[in-house]
């Protein structure tokens, strides 16, 4: 039996070392340790052997296993690595050659107008606040002067996740919240940007966007304080030379209310496809605080007065840039966003 192991042996190291190729190696395996390899069947004739001499036999094959099995994976790395060396001399890759620097990201359109109207309000002592994103019924309509039966709500169609709760429409239910936690004290002076979302897609709305609302509320707080803030962002966000108008609206939780225009940045207000002809785009929605929100957050409207706005980045910057189709913001297109660099 010794004499059999040892003729195995030789026989098996001589095949293991003319391998050519992983492939060949494995068969050699299976044909020398598997279930039916010659090593295995040669073990099971052990009860053939005198039983003094078959722990000897047991354990020298064993060992023999043992070797031939890290001769095999010795020989396994060496045709790997030889196959990997032909590899690089196929591809001739020269090694002197200046490395590939990484490709780096960039900021998203609407995030960089985002940063911007960020920038801008924080320049003028507003603090900026957030808020939940799935809301209350009572925080997205009742607090803003939406009663259930208001028509108003129409208007901004939304997500319900329960009779009570639902994706809020707008970022006004922050102006709520931060005026309950700072009421009575004064001034409040506050942005409000995040994602809102809305039943609305076509080429100007998305279901998901993104707005920006702000809030004033201190003593003497006027429409003119209001109308001087929105020229001056105007200004800084589409150029000094901008003029803005305010036109009559209507919002449940201002009083009076406006639409704000901007005039057209294609046509420098002469009129164009753009505006219509008429010399003006429409940016945002303002108006006084209603008093009815304000007493609800825990102010007198007495004794306090305070302005609000909200606007639409993706409506800034189609504007700031402008892009015709809403959509494009969101299908990650790298030919479309590598423009914003």
């Amino acid at each position: 039996m010794f004499r059999k192991l040892k003729e195995l042996e030789n026989e098996a190291c001589l095949k293991i070392k003319d391998a050519t190729s992983i492939d060949e190696l494995k068969e050699i395996k299976v044909s020398i340790l598997g279930k039916k390899g010659e090593l295995t069947t040669l073990l099971r004739s052990l009860g053939a052997v005198d039983p003094e001499e078959r722990p000897k036999v047991g354990s020298a094959a064993n060992a023999l296993r043992l070797e031939l099995e890290k001769l095999i994976l010795g020989k396994e790395q060496l045709l790997r690595d030889a196959s990997l060396g032909d590899k690089w001399a196929k591809e001739q890759i020269d090694i002197s050659l200046p490395g590939r620097p990484a490709a780096l990201g960039q900021k998203h359109p609407l995030t960089l107008v985002n940063d911007e109207i960020k920038e801008i309000f924080i320049g003028l002592g507003f603090q900026v606040a957030h808020g939940p994103e799935i809301e209350s019924d009572y925080y997205n309509y009742e607090a803003l002067n939406f009663p259930a039966d208001h028509p108003a709500r129409d208007m901004q169609d939304s997500f319900y996740i329960t009779t009570k709760y639902l994706l809020r429409t707008h970022t006004s239910p922050v102006q709520v919240r931060v005026m309950e936690k700072l009421a009575p004290s004064l001034p409040v002076r506050i942005i409000a940007p995040g994602k809102v979302f809305r039943r609305d897609d076509d080429a100007t709305h998305s279901p998901m966007f993104h707005q920006v609302e702000g809030l004033v509320v201190d003593q003497e707080v006027t429409f003119a304080d209001l109308k001087g803030t929105l020229l001056l962002f105007a200004r800084e966000m589409f150029g000094p030379e901008q003029k803005i108008r305010l036109r009559p609206s209507f919002f449940p939780f201002t009083e009076p209310s406006a639409e704000v225009d901007i005039s057209c940045i294609m046509c420098a207000s002469r009129g164009c496809r753009v505006c219509s002809n008429t010399g003006w785009l429409e940016i945002l929605g303002a108006g006084m605080v209603h008093p009815r929100v304000l007493e609800v957050a825990g102010y007198d409207p007495k004794q306090v007065t305070g302005y609000a706005f909200g606007m639409g980045v993706e409506r800034i910057a189609m504007l700031k840039y402008g892009i015709a189709d809403l959509r494009l913001f969101f299908t990650n297109d790298l030919r479309f966003l590598k423009q914003f660099a």
